[in-house]
């Protein structure tokens, strides 16, 4: 193919960055707050004839490059343009996986002592009969592919809108850290199957990147990742370990964002359609559980992005509704996916994300249960709603949406509605709901107000008459949304059965602790002597059992995370890895919550199951 060089006028006005320019790379200098305005040239290397409808224009301090036909190219650097310099890892090529240590295999006290010394003691912990987990109750851990694979540029990865957050946006990152290297996973993935096959873990839940597959999110797949994705499914058969595969954990491909506003433009949704029947396609017959959409409600809500860095959305959205926007994408990308997978006759499960926690009413006066059902709506029922219950929106919900929505056609409401085999609920917690300030009538007549259009106020103590309590003890105070209220699970798994009756049941697809202040701890037994997540994993499992003791389908659970990963905004100084990672050696260790997690499990798995696992 003919090669051309481009040159590019830039214009980087007085806003968050100033771009320099090194041989044929484009990238941010030193950030200054009030930069002059400047003018630069660049080149731009692409491979191929260029399309005469090829445009470039130049908006706020970011240089919107828009291709009409970018799907015909392979090799477009939008890396270069859009990112910079990335970091490499030392090791770059798959790692053959080693035998783990017997040592590394002890369970820590109280679960076991050795011989020697002898005279610990411990209360007898009585088993409680009346429980037990169905035969078929799956279990596993979790992780996500930008959280943990690093290698962000490598075997033909196209870049994604969280690899411009991390290096472009300033402090949008606690640390300024990126997913650059991360956990090396791209590369120690063998290892990392085979530390929790040591450890009998049946069920290794994972994210695929789209851009992996889809450089650009449409257009020529990339085999490079598509074989590096067979050798992760293959390896987890190899060890008897079931994949369960997410198809999207919030790294949406960059040129789809910059092409048409990603997820608040329709045209997404045949995109990720394409893109999840590409990947049923490959292991269908391999991968027993898929999930199309990881929390929806939280990628929805990050719209509109940070100004500046993104295509402004074409055309304009108000930055209220575009979460709406997204949501509406999202149902129809998830059920066009659901229906896509059904009609190949693949017999796996199959459904999405949806996440949150307990909504309990602060007092028993009508307007804070009126709250606390808004607050249920514009959450879990945003989604949950259509999918089991009505093909459409809850009604709060639909008469905000109502004024700049299109409805959903008939057509579109069947598609919606059963698309989902499975509850499937990222369930880390519970939270207090109660009116504003001014009542929920006033704030739903005050579109100005903060906590319009939701209209619900959220809190994690109880009343001051009551004594102001936390809901449960605080994790890391850079988590301050998550408090150890396992003891409202019961009932969390009451309302999700009673409200959305999921006929499938209820499976926790992610439930996990950040331990405070884990990033300062410097001593790597300190570290690894886990008490407040071994308290939650127990606690937790025990909350489940009682509710399956009680009526509730409970079909599964999956602990977040692993190891311990790039916790987006909050970068590496949150740990919810039940392995230790040191990010300079790349070395795994398993903490004490690893192992309390799996015994509160096996001691209720039926007979059989607890040999197998």
């Amino acid at each position: 193919m003919a090669r051309h060089t481009l040159l590019l006028l830039l214009a980087a006005y007085h806003a968050r960055a100033e771009y320099s320019v090194s041989q044929s790379n484009v990238y941010p200098a030193t950030s200054t707050a009030n930069a002059p305005a400047i003018t630069e040239t660049m080149t731009l290397n692409v491979d191929g004839e260029l399309p005469p409808q090829a445009s470039f224009s130049i908006a706020s301090s970011h240089i919107q490059l828009r291709w009409e036909l970018l799907d015909t190219y392979s090799n477009i650097d939008l890396w270069n343009l859009y990112v910079g310099p990335v970091s490499i890892a030392a090791i770059n090529t798959t790692v053959q996986p080693t035998p783990i240590p017997s040592s590394s295999l002890v369970p820590p006290p109280p679960l076991y002592y050795p011989a020697f010394p002898q005279g610990a003691q411990v209360p007898v912990a009585t088993r409680n009969e009346s429980w037990s987990f169905p035969s078929n109750f799956s279990w596993g851990v979790a992780s996500a592919a930008y959280q943990v694979e690093g290698a962000v540029r490598d075997e033909g990865r196209g870049p994604s809108i969280w690899d411009v957050l991390t290096h472009r946006v300033g402090d949008y990152v606690t640390d300024n850290s990126t997913g650059d290297v991360a956990d090396n996973q791209y590369y120690l993935y063998k290892q990392d199957i085979a530390r929790i096959a040591a450890l009998g873990v049946p069920v290794y839940s994972f994210s695929v990147s789209w851009s992996r597959i889809f450089p650009f999110g449409r257009g020529q797949t990339n085999e490079a990742g598509l074989a590096h994705y067979d050798d992760v499914i293959n390896t987890c058969i190899e060890y008897g370990i079931q994949p369960a595969v997410t198809l999207y954990h919030w790294d949406l491909p960059l040129y789809l964002q910059d092409t048409y506003g990603g997820w608040v433009n329709s045209q997404i949704v045949d995109d990720f359609v394409t893109y999840a029947e590409t990947l049923f396609k490959r292991w269908g017959d391999k991968v027993p559980y898929w999930f199309t959409l990881n929390e929806p409600i939280v990628f929805c809500s990050r719209y509109p992005l940070p100004a500046g860095y993104f295509r402004e959305t074409i055309p304009p959205i108000p930055e209220k509704q575009q979460p709406y926007f997204c949501g509406q994408n999202a149902l129809l990308a998830h059920s066009g996916a659901y229906r896509s997978y059904k009609r190949m006759g693949l017999n796996g499960t199959i459904s999405f994300k949806n996440n949150g926690g307990h909504k309990i009413a602060l007092t028993s006066s009508d307007d804070d249960a009126l709250a606390t059902q808004r607050s249920w709506d514009f959450n879990e029922g945003w989604f949950a709603t259509p999918v089991f219950l009505t093909g459409d929106y809850p009604a709060t919900l639909k008469e905000y949406v109502s004024d700049f929505l299109p409805e959903f056609t008939p057509e579109q409401k069947a598609q919606i509605l059963g698309s989902a085999d499975v509850f499937a609920y990222d369930a880390y917690t519970a939270q207090f709901s109660m009116a504003p300030d001014d009542g929920v009538a006033g704030c739903v007549a005050n579109s100005s107000n903060s906590l319009y259009p939701g209209c619900f106020n959220t809190s994690y103590t109880y009343q001051e008459a009551e004594g102001g309590w936390l809901i449960g003890p605080a994790a890391d105070p850079l988590s301050p949304w998550l408090h150890k209220a396992t003891d409202w699970v019961p009932n969390l798994m009451r309302y999700v059965t009673d409200t959305w009756k999921p006929s499938g049941g209820i499976l926790i697809s992610e439930f996990g602790w950040g331990e405070p202040f884990e990033y300062y701890k410097t001593l790597r037994p300190d570290i690894l002597t886990d008490v407040g997540r071994s308290a939650y994993y127990s606690d937790y499992i025990n909350a489940l059992l009682i509710s399956i003791s009680e009526g509730a389908n409970v079909v599964g659970c999956f602990a977040w995370s692993i190891v311990d990963n790039l916790e987006w905004m909050q970068g590496y100084t949150v740990k919810f890895g039940m392995q230790y990672v040191n990010l300079t050696t790349q070395e795994r260790s398993y903490k004490a919550s690893f192992f309390h997690y799996i015994d509160s499990i096996k001691a209720y798995l039926p007979a059989e199951n607890a040999t197998q696992s």
